[in-house]
């Protein structure tokens, strides 16, 4: 075990809870330590639902093609915890993140603060020692509250699509949601608005108004869609070039306030991605002390790197499994909004059938999650995520998924349910599905 894990396991001791969400521990422990969040170059802060990795992801892609120095600050992390904090471009290294979260922990004095205000602490103090151009700031849950939301004047903020999970910390509707997520946005601060129901735009919307932030929202002050082929058009042409996102071809057009650029589709997969790599730009486009060329920007969409997300698995062990001609993917989308992206990506995989690995946490919607893919899907395996304190027992995930039209049955294991897949007609694709946690098992277990 590394002397960072040991301080981890520690630092989980701290609070009676996982999730408290309060801003009172965190400012304490920062006052501490010296306040490292006034001392950090310019920030984007991001909250949403779903997508608000991918517009990170994005984010840094372009700002690194651009020649900028880049912190990053995400959650949940798939492998190993250094994931969660990058300084200047590169992983934080062990010995740097030991004698951080060593610090940190010194200067709590043994407070009660969750696990995820006191690392968020030494992420702020790895960005305030080492120089770099830009910190991006992905929210952990919700917005208002959330430890990350001590930035007192980021340089732009955005909020991602907004909808049901996490209702036990956030509220039970899309507005009281909303509301949380808008608690991000700041004074004069640019805010971007990505794709929404109509009701959560209207609270961000109006929180916008009230604080004198300038907002731009999906549709309307910008907008990313893909560009259709010369011999496709209209709606038929579109789906056509989204489909092709992730594949290294086709192009999309970005419409702001300021720019028109005709740029290549993000290297993720999926029309959600377009969407994500729109607010991107959007932030992008809010911040002119960044000079970013078009084809600085086209050079990131590129070559964005963001695992579990629609990624095509194609070495590892667990690809050894499969027959000729047969593909791997994995996703760790969990909630019915993720299970309408997955779907989207599904309509254009018409060439082959396609098989789902799923496991999930017990606290999320398994019907909901799994009913827009039901069209789409010819058998599902379903598996208890291994280790989770929390998993939702497979034989519930198998009755979920009958219940939506989907052939399920129980699996011991991922490879024992590709292994059972793959005795069925191919070649095809398998999907495994529903939870970061279980997405990280397999990056581990696949390498």
């Amino acid at each position: 075990m590394l002397g960072s894990d040991r301080v981890l396991q520690r630092l989980m001791a701290l609070h009676p809870k996982k999730i408290d969400l309060s801003l009172g521990r965190i400012e304490r422990l920062l006052a501490a330590l010296g306040s490292p969040q006034q001392k950090l170059p310019q920030v984007v802060h991001v909250a949403g639902t779903n997508g608000k990795g991918s517009t990170i992801a994005t984010l840094r892609a372009c700002l690194e093609a651009g020649g900028y120095r880049v912190h990053v600050y995400t959650s949940p992390h798939l492998v190993r915890f250094h994931e969660r904090i990058r300084v200047a471009g590169k992983l934080i290294e062990e010995d740097a993140l030991l004698a951080l979260l060593e610090e940190c922990e010194e200067a709590n004095r043994g407070e009660p603060i969750t696990f995820f205000e006191i690392t968020t602490a030494a992420a702020f103090l790895a960005f305030a020692r080492t120089p770099a151009d830009a910190v991006l700031l992905e929210v952990g849950l919700g917005g208002r509250l959330d430890a990350t939301n001590v930035i007192a004047r980021p340089a732009a903020t955005a909020i991602t699509p907004v909808s049901l999970d996490h209702q036990a910390f956030l509220g039970d509707t899309i507005a009281a949601i909303a509301g949380e997520k808008a608690g991000i946005l700041k004074p004069g601060v640019p805010a971007i608005i990505g794709p929404q129901p109509d009701e959560a735009e209207t609270i961000i919307e109006t929180r916008a108004s009230e604080l004198g932030a300038p907002f731009f929202r999906w549709a309307l002050e910008c907008s990313c869609e893909p560009k259709p082929p010369k011999n496709l058009t209209g709606g038929e042409g579109a789906r056509a070039q989204s489909a092709r996102a992730g594949e290294g071809g086709g192009e999309m057009q970005y419409r702001g306030n300021r720019w028109r650029l005709d740029l290549p589709l993000p290297s993720l997969p999926g029309m959600h991605q377009i969407a994500n790599a729109g607010a991107a730009l959007a932030c992008l486009e809010q911040m002119p002390q960044f000079a970013l060329s078009p084809a600085a920007l086209a050079e990131g969409l590129r070559h964005i790197d963001w695992p579990a997300r629609m990624q095509r698995l194609t070495q590892g062990p667990l690809v050894d499994l499969l027959p000729r001609g047969w593909e791997l993917w994995l996703d760790g989308g969990h909630n019915p909004a993720a299970g309408d992206v997955i779907a989207d990506v599904a309509k254009g995989w018409h060439d082959r059938p396609l098989d789902l690995v799923v496991g999930m946490l017990k606290t999320k919607d398994a019907s909901g999650f799994l009913a827009p893919l039901a069209s789409h899907t010819r058998t599902l395996r379903a598996v208890t995520i291994p280790g989770e304190e929390n998993p939702h027992p497979a034989a519930e995930i198998v009755t979920s998924a009958r219940s939506v039209g989907i052939a399920a049955r129980e699996a011991a294991s991922v490879d024992a349910a590709i292994c059972d897949a793959v005795q069925q007609p191919g070649p095809a694709r398998i999907l495994i599905c529903g939870s970061l946690h279980l997405a990280g098992i397999v990056l581990a277990d696949n390498r």
